[in-house]
Parts: C-alpha cells; structure tokens; sequence
C-alpha cells in the first residue's frame, strides 16, 4: 500500500501527479508546514481527480495557538504575494477549522487545518478506504467515479452513490 504520509510516491504517478510533486516541492509546501504533520489528501493522489480539483492538504494545528500557524504560513513565503488568499474558519463535526485557499501555479491549493492528528482526519481516512475501494473494484469502477465527478457530484457522494451508501461520508469511515 502506498504511504500517502509522505509525497514522495507522485513521483512515480500519473502526469498530474508528478507536476503536483514539482509545484509542492519547488515550494517547499511540505517543508514549510512540517511542524503541523501535514498530508495530501483529497482526489489526486488516488488518481481520480478531475479537471480543476484541487491539492487538499490536511494539517494538525492546536486551535488555541491559530495565529502562530497563519503567521508561519504568511511568513513561510509559501503563498505568492500577488495570490489571492481566502481564510475561513468553518465548525465541521462541532470542531473549529481553518481553511486557506489559494492557487500555486495550475492547482488551486487548500490547506485544512484542524486540532486532531492528519492521520485521523475525515480526508485521510476517507481517502484511505476510497482507496482501498478503487483497488478492489477496478478500473471500470474509478472511471464510473469520474465520470459522476465531471457531472459536479462530490467524491464521497460518488462513492455513495455507487455502493448504495446511506451516508457516504460516515460509512466510508467504516471501510
């Protein structure tokens, strides 16, 4: 199984992935957020991403402590001075969050921080079983996703809409 900790396997992945690599390692994304154990989430690193999605990287941050994680990222030179960033603080699961937007180069970035570790984040653990679904269900499968995915339908309700889930985004977490 591939260790999504680490981005070291879009090296070896489709294009996109490998120019994800380039973009997050020429900016020293990782580098710059190390201190908060962060992980690329989301589509592209299953290879079911679709024109436009986005780098979702997840952060662990101590909520109390937000500023010092937004001044490392201003200061980090990270964020290009003429991008055009967009903060929010969302409560999702009755937890505060803080998401960052902006783009680097081609891919519209987003950075999810949240006070519980990476690896027990919804994104993780829903990337992990989408992930372990896609191996077990094969190539016509994923293109199904895909497809969904162009018509405007969110990953997980994708999934859900194909495994007959009730609510995808609690039962993926039980895969």
């Amino acid at each position: 199984m591939i260790d999504f900790t680490k981005i070291d396997y879009l090296k070896y992945g489709n294009e996109r992935q490998k120019r994800a690599f380039d973009v997050l390692t020429s900016y020293k994304v990782f580098e710059k957020l190390s201190n908060f154990s962060p992980i690329l989430a989301g589509t592209i690193p299953i290879e079911i991403d679709i024109e436009g999605s986005n780098l979702d990287i997840i952060c662990e941050v101590d909520l109390r402590f937000e500023e010092d994680f937004l001044d490392d990222i201003a200061f980090s030179k990270m964020i290009p001075s003429n991008a055009d960033v967009k903060v929010e603080y969302p409560i999702i699961n009755g937890e505060k969050c803080i998401v960052i937007n902006f783009m680097l180069e081609e891919f519209p970035i987003e950075i999810f921080a949240q006070n519980k570790p990476t690896t027990h984040q919804n994104a993780y653990l829903h990337m992990i079983a989408e992930h372990k679904i896609l191996k077990e269900k094969g190539e016509d499968f994923k293109q199904k996703i895909i497809e969904l995915k162009k018509k405007g339908i969110k990953t997980e309700p994708a999934f859900g809409m194909l495994l007959n889930l009730e609510n995808p985004y609690e039962d993926l977490l039980k895969f």
